[in-house]
């Protein structure tokens, strides 16, 4: 799985399933795990505590221009696209897509298809 991502992304209510998802990660995985979750703008933004208790990989908002590690979940921030540029995570407030910021679909088209393994999560 060598230099490989894989892209998650989720419904408001899907927060049961991705915990049942990263608690089945080992702690050395070996790549890094991107999640969007359909959330408000004005959400508290808990999704990544939540998700760090539930397995054995640390979750964390990323911060604008922060370097891909593996082993490592990046839950995109509330109000925020957030996009994979080659080695690095860029977050952006560009438009609306489905009505939502964050929105699966920019995520998705940044993933390098080559390196990807994408997933929707229907809850």
């Amino acid at each position: 799985m060598k230099d490989r991502i894989f892209v998650v992304g989720a419904s408001h209510g899907g927060i049961d399933t991705l915990s049942k998802l990263v608690r089945q990660l080992p702690a050395d995985f070996p790549a890094p795990v991107f999640v969007v979750q359909h959330i408000g703008a004005s959400s508290p933004g808990t999704l990544p505590s939540i998700l760090s208790r539930a397995g054995r990989l640390p979750a964390v908002h990323p911060k604008n221009g922060e370097i891909i590690q593996k082993a490592r979940i990046y839950v995109a921030p509330p109000d925020h696209h957030m996009l994979v540029q080659r080695d690095h995570i860029r977050l952006s407030q560009g438009p609306r897509e489905n009505h939502t910021r964050p929105a699966l679909d920019p995520l998705f088209r940044s993933a390098p298809t080559r390196t990807v393994r994408r997933s929707s999560v229907s809850c």
